[in-house]
């Protein structure tokens, strides 16, 4: 054997593949590509031996957070990308600094609770929502995004399948789903039944952002049924923060500022 023994203090040719195949029996692609630089690195710089497996250890940990960051953000179907970092709040005073950081650390999804986001149009509810839900999944924690509508549509075809239970025992799992645009288009038929349901199911045990530009006391215009709606109210907000968004539109405000609003 031309090259050095593994557990023998030198490095070779040997050593090198040895070290290849065992990242990729680990699957650790990353340890693969940088554990001889970083080894130089360590030479040049008399690191411990610990020093530099917590370094090449690192590597791989920070990469593979990052790629499970990604498929989370990914496999939660934001409209768009939006950060807290992004939001206005100069614009928006309305929604404050310190609540808004606080909700940021994500505390509230450890906690089971929920956040209400109301306020007309163009205010930042969206903005806001996908900015929470994309710091959720930098924490580890699973999201889905959708519209209230597409809620109902996902909540009425399984209950069309005779599934809606095992349905809800699903998305349960889930950590932080998002529902926006709450009031923009009024439901009918059993739909203010089954979204109750859908909250009433996560209820201090998993967390809702919902998004809506109808105040509470609208809610029974926009469910149908005054009962479900206040039902469905006292278990939202029993355990939520509750941010009003006050204001015209921003993107009404942006046009006008590049003059292009519609007359």
């Amino acid at each position: 054997m031309t090259g050095a023994k593994v557990g023998s203090g030198e490095t070779g040719p040997d050593t090198d593949s040895h070290i290849v195949f065992l990242t990729r029996a680990l699957k650790t692609p990353v340890i693969r590509e940088s554990f001889s630089r970083l080894a130089d690195q360590a030479r040049e710089e008399s690191w411990t031996h610990e020093q530099y497996l917590a370094a090449v250890l690192d590597r791989q940990v920070t990469a593979r957070e990052a790629s499970g960051t990604s498929m989370r953000i990914a496999s939660a179907h934001f409209p768009a990308a939006k950060t807290l970092e992004e939001f206005n709040f100069d614009y928006q005073p309305s929604a404050r600094r310190d609540v808004v950081a606080n909700l940021g650390t994500t505390n509230f999804i450890t906690a089971g609770d929920n956040v209400v986001l109301l306020g007309p149009p163009g205010t930042g509810k969206t903005h806001l929502a996908i900015g929470l839900g994309i710091r959720a999944a930098h924490a580890g924690h699973r999201v889905i995004f959708a519209t209230a509508a597409q809620w109902i549509t996902r909540l009425h075809t399984a209950h069309a399948a005779g599934a809606l239970d095992q349905e809800l025992i699903k998305l349960r799992r889930y950590p932080l789903l998002i529902i926006d645009e709450v009031g923009y288009i009024p439901f009918e038929g059993d739909a203010g039944n089954l979204f109750f349901q859908l909250v009433a199911s996560r209820y201090e045990h998993a967390s809702l952002i919902v998004t809506s530009n109808m105040p509470f006391a609208r809610w029974g215009d926009v469910f149908g049924d005054d009962v479900i709606a206040g039902a469905m109210i006292d278990r939202l907000v029993h355990h939520a923060e509750v941010l009003s968004l006050k204001g015209d539109s921003y993107r009404t405000k942006s046009r006008r500022k590049t003059g292009t609003t519609k007359q």
